[in-house]
């Protein structure tokens, strides 16, 4: 499968969830937004917020990528935490606006890129370089993790199953994301059919942890300690 042809099955699955969040911010009132969401110290509307932010700046990425002139995907990060902090106290519809109308536009310069785009270099916001294809994984990750970050009706169970057939790649982009050195895990996701998913964290002689796939995608995103797993949890760095 080609660069072009893994964008538009990724896109696809970004489409799909989009339309999850849509049914979420349209059925989220003023005192459920305002209430704490997983994450520290964000409220539910701080999250919104962010999630709308991030869509532009990975939009700026896939410019940059289309266009070849270099498009940061945030001028900074003080001016990214300004934005998600001011965005996190407008009204319920206004949050809800904004993140279904940066949802349209991030899928809108999605489709105008030209299949040669696709494989374009660009450089994230931890300065990792990476392409345009995995600028769609990167939305992908953003909008599964978030919707049980939110804490409003969804666990990482329910998200591990929108996933589908991309779960297992976004738990090994995640763990592609950690900086320095993982301890030596196989990390073994078993799933209600019988199927395994296997993933090597490191070299060496491996211990071996198994869990559900909304346990593994809980751990291995730092949203859980690790204790429901089975096996001896390590500690893991910091994800992000």
């Amino acid at each position: 499968m080609t660069a072009s042809e893994r964008a538009h099955v990724l896109l696809n699955r970004v489409r799909a969830l989009h339309d999850e969040w849509e049914r979420v911010v349209r059925g989220i009132d003023e005192e459920a937004v305002r209430g704490p969401s997983a994450l520290p110290g964000w409220t539910r509307a701080h999250l919104l917020s962010h999630l709308a932010r991030n869509a532009d700046g990975l939009v700026n990425l896939l410019t940059w990528a289309k266009s070849g002139v270099e498009t940061p995907m945030y001028a900074g990060e003080t001016v990214r935490d300004h934005d998600i902090e001011k965005g996190a106290y407008r009204s319920v519809e206004e949050i809800a606006e904004d993140v279904v109308g940066s949802a349209a536009r991030f899928v809108e310069v999605a489709e105008s890129l030209p299949d040669g785009a696709w494989q374009a270099r660009v450089r994230a916001r931890q300065g990792r370089d990476i392409s345009a294809e995995f600028v769609l994984w990167l939305r992908l990750s953003e909008t599964s993790i978030h919707l049980a970050d939110l804490d409003f009706g969804y666990d990482f169970a329910r998200v591990a199953d929108l996933l589908g057939d991309e779960f297992d790649t976004v738990v090994g982009n995640a763990i592609g994301m950690y900086g320095g050195e993982l301890p030596a895990v196989l990390l073994v996701a078993a799933a209600e059919n019988g199927y395994r998913h296997e993933w090597r964290m490191s070299e060496g002689e491996l211990t071996t942890l198994t869990g559900t796939r909304g346990e593994v995608l809980a751990w291995v995103t730092g949203r859980s300690d690790g204790s429901s797993l089975d096996g001896d949890v390590p500690t893991l760095p910091r994800w992000l």
